[in-house]
């Protein structure tokens, strides 16, 4: 555990982690709750833990960085459990928090460019029918001008064994966002 400056965190070499906003008190009490909350929801794998954690103060917060790097998870059911929980911890991806919140340019490596081309789309807070949130990426990705990808997803979607399963291959296809973003128009948020 390290507590680091936003400008340490705008430099970090972590692969991909969780971010959680406004975490006041110990921060040791928060990698153990979190670990154990996450191996209670079988989201954590094979008895392994997050270890390494990052605390960073911006916009008036207490914030905390789980590295992902090494950790044995369900990363379909972290995704889900980050979008049914963003109300209370504020969870998001350490690479939509740089570029979003503090503005970081991220890398050209493959994966990164493709990571910066998925569009954000509001189904945090949306009716959690696995087909309407389906829908709602669906039609996201074919604003975006990604009707194949649009398909590709519905048809992975529609093959996966589970809810946690569905819900991972659409956050590979698009960034959660809440509902209640301003940026939406109501067509969106009906659906």
């Amino acid at each position: 555990m390290k507590t680091i400056t936003v400008e340490e965190l705008k430099q970090t070499k972590v692969g991909e982690g969780l971010v959680l906003q406004g975490c006041g008190g110990d921060p040791q009490e928060w990698l153990d709750g979190f670990n154990e909350m996450l191996t209670s929801e079988k989201i954590l794998l094979e008895g392994d833990k997050f270890k390494e954690i990052s605390v960073f103060e911006h916009g008036g917060n207490t914030n905390i960085l789980f590295s992902m790097d090494d950790v044995k998870l369900d990363v379909g059911k972290l995704a889900m459990w980050r979008l049914q929980s963003h109300s209370t911890f504020g969870g998001t991806w350490l690479s939509d928090y740089l570029p979003n919140k503090l503005g970081v340019e991220l890398g050209t490596t493959a994966e990164q460019s493709n990571e910066n081309l998925k569009p954000d789309c509001p189904i945090i807070g949306a009716n959690s029918n696995i087909f309407n949130l389906m829908g709602i990426v669906s039609k996201t990705l074919k604003r975006d001008g990604q009707s194949e990808a649009a398909k590709e997803m519905s048809e992975r979607v529609m093959d996966s064994g589970s809810f946690d399963e569905a819900l991972g291959i659409m956050t590979e296809y698009v960034n959660p966002v809440d509902v209640n973003m301003p940026d939406f128009d109501m067509e969106m948020k009906g659906m």
